[in-house]
């Protein structure tokens, strides 16, 4: 099971209902993505261990994005976590860390800074983490996990023509096997299913970017700063519309729609998922504490 929690979903500054940016992703390990001013009380608040984060993922340099960061940095070096902390950010967070670590008393050690490159970051037994270029600042960055694809058997037939116990190993690792004198394939006895993926645009103006990165997601996070009436502000910030990010998500044909990043203007952001869903119709607006899991077999459940 995958599962999102949403700590922050506000752009640019807090308002009472909306933190800064930030959200998790669970699946066998924690990740935590963008990691704005507040982020480790609220992730207090709704009930996500922040001690269990594998590494952090930053989309760009802006203070929203980033900010909280050094605050949780602190926190687990004072719980005195032996685990250094992963971080992945673009060209200069390495420096911010340097400067500050004296005056926070980090061991030297303590935190494994890496710089993003487009392509592969992280790479778990099952999965993987890479970046891509989006068009908001100097140097901003999508991320896409992606689930590997799976042999499933059909253990039924695989019975039935004499494979058991340790052939299901060997047959997946060779391709085939020999039961009595007959060749069985691997592709007569399995099926693949299709690994899942989830797609964060980070800050971004709407862009072939995200389309490619995006195309057959399970989920799209999008940012949705404005409004369709506010889309040259959108342009001129470097951000999107509702009505952008639901372009991009029918586009890339995704399954499912979420929208964040969102401006404080809109005391009532449902204008933003109306509009949205005008034009791709499995669209969530996002709020603080908005749980989304994710089943092995695609099924979306929003709480």
């Amino acid at each position: 099971m995958f599962e999102l929690t949403f700590f922050g979903t506000s752009a640019a500054v807090p308002s009472l209902k909306r933190g800064m940016p930030a959200f998790s992703l669970r699946f066998n390990e924690l990740f935590l993505f963008d990691c704005g001013e507040g982020t480790q009380r609220q992730m207090m608040r709704y009930g996500v261990g922040f001690g269990r984060i594998k590494a952090v993922f930053i989309s760009h340099l802006h203070l929203d994005h980033f900010l909280g960061f050094f605050g949780l940095a602190e926190t687990l070096h004072l719980n005195e976590r032996e685990e250094p902390l992963t971080v992945f950010a673009p060209k200069g967070f390495g420096e911010m860390i340097r400067a500050i670590s004296p005056a926070s008393d980090w061991k030297e050690n303590y935190l494994d800074s890496n710089e993003i490159n487009e392509g592969v970051l992280y790479e778990g037994r099952d999965f993987s983490i890479s970046a891509f270029r989006v068009k908001h600042s100097k140097e901003s960055y999508g991320f896409i996990f992606q689930e590997k694809d799976k042999v499933k058997f059909n253990e039924k037939k695989a019975k039935s023509l004499g494979i058991k116990g340790v052939l299901f190993k060997k047959i997946e690792k060779e391709g085939k096997v020999t039961v009595d004198g007959k060749t069985i394939s691997l592709g007569e006895i399995s099926w693949i299913r299709k690994g899942r993926k989830i797609v964060y645009s980070g800050d971004t103006r709407s862009c072939p970017a995200v389309y490619r990165a995006a195309e057959g997601a399970d989920i799209l996070i999008h940012e949705s700063t404005y409004a369709e009436d506010r889309k040259d502000e959108a342009g001129s910030r470097g951000h999107s519309t509702a009505v952008e990010a639901a372009e991009t998500a029918k586009k890339a044909r995704v399954k499912h729609l979420i929208l964040t990043h969102i401006s404080g203007r809109y005391s009532t952001p449902s204008v933003l998922e109306k509009e949205a869903k005008k034009v791709f119709k499995n669209t969530t607006i996002a709020k603080d504490g908005l749980r989304v899991l994710l089943s092995p077999d695609g099924v979306i459940k929003i709480e």
